[in-house]
């Protein structure tokens, strides 16, 4: 009897081994935690700011306080056509505005007033807010450049010597210009416009990029042409007659374009940068004002025309501290049967800054 137990779980003891070997061991399945997907905003904004830091170096800082100086410089060349074809130049007194500048990441917003004119009625007033990213750019602008222009150029036909009329103050003309121009830059990972005009990234090694953009202006322009005649008359002491295309006494210009460009950022030493940058506008221009011709039908312009826009930097930038020089040069152009207008204004800057507030990927571990 014990001899037939143990041959009875002896069986059962290698059934069960047997059974064990024929088992098949299913794999242990991972359970993974649930993604959460990035949102469509942080998406785009990663891939705004997204670059080759072989070629570019990301601003380590938030932050960033400058000040800056800035020339501008104005010119206006108003002519008639036609046989009787006259043409009168002005630009204003030279002016220096000096103001402050508090920037984000890409944005930099500031207010800058003219030290000469202070006063309210006579202020010189700019507002810039520039946006500034990998891929794309934006500059707004709002200028008034006062009433203190003198008179640079005049050709009223023959008889008249022109030399009499050069520097003369006339104070029978102001100018306002509000607008912006938003640009893409192609190779936007391995070449940084906001190196060279926001500072808030740094060119390590030479590189240039194709642009395209849009743009908008509007510019105003109250011009006193019976002050303008009156003028010339105290000068010459006889009667000064201006052509019916430029008795006028406002006229607003609308400036819509399309631009292509190409830029390049040359890094001539450590930390240095010089950029060179010059775009070409297809614009559509209108403008609409008041003529003293007889029948009082005033003028319309409705052409296209092409425009430029010049930019040019030298910056060191260590990414702490950072200071330059940064030049923008627009040229606009109208024409028409019986008016013309070139309008060339830009600015030249002079700046000094400094960035705080390092960004999570750049604070140094504390022991």
């Amino acid at each position: 009897m014990r001899r037939l137990l143990s041959i009875v779980m002896l069986m059962i003891s290698l059934g069960a081994a047997a059974q064990d070997s024929l088992a098949v061991e299913e794999p242990s399945v991972a359970v993974e935690e649930p993604k959460h997907e990035m949102s469509w905003l942080r998406r785009t904004i990663r891939g705004f700011s997204y670059i080759d830091e072989n070629y570019v170096e990301p601003q380590h800082y938030n932050w960033s306080i400058m000040f800056q100086g800035t020339y501008n410089y104005d010119y206006y060349r108003l002519s008639s056509t036609g046989a009787n074809r006259q043409t009168v130049s002005f630009s204003p007194s030279p002016s220096v505005k000096f103001g402050p500048y508090f920037g984000w990441r890409w944005i930099f917003a500031g207010y800058a007033i003219d030290l000469k004119n202070v006063s309210v009625s006579k202020a010189k007033l700019e507002f810039d807010f520039s946006f500034y990213a990998a891929q794309l750019g934006a500059d707004i602008y709002y200028r008034r450049t006062g009433s203190d222009y003198k008179i640079r150029n005049v050709d009223l036909g023959k008889g008249m010597e022109k030399e009499r009329f050069e520097d003369l103050p006339f104070d029978g003309l102001s100018v306002g210009i509000t607008g912006f121009n938003v640009y893409y830059i192609f190779n936007h990972q391995r070449f940084s416009y906001p190196a060279a005009f926001a500072q808030s990234t740094m060119q390590k090694i030479s590189c240039g990029s194709w642009m395209a953009g849009f743009g908008y202006l509007r510019n105003s322009l109250d011009f006193d042409y019976e002050k303008m005649q009156n003028t010339l008359q105290k000068v010459t002491n006889k009667e000064v007659k201006l052509d019916s295309g430029l008795m006028f006494n406002s006229v607003k210009y609308y400036n819509i374009n399309a631009s292509v460009g190409y830029a390049y950022n040359w890094v001539f030493a450590r930390n240095c940068l010089f950029c060179s940058s010059l775009s070409l506008a297809l614009a559509y221009k209108k403008s609409r004002g008041e003529t003293a011709d007889e029948d009082r039908t005033g003028f319309n312009i409705n052409n296209f025309n092409v425009d430029g826009i010049g930019r040019f930097a030298i910056v060191y930038n260590n990414n702490r501290w950072y200071a330059g020089t940064s030049a923008i040069v627009r040229a606009y152009n109208y024409h028409k049967s019986r008016f013309a207008a070139n309008n060339i204004f830009g600015s030249l800057n002079f700046y000094v800054g400094y960035n705080f507030g390092a960004r999570s990927r750049y604070k140094k571990n504390k022991i």
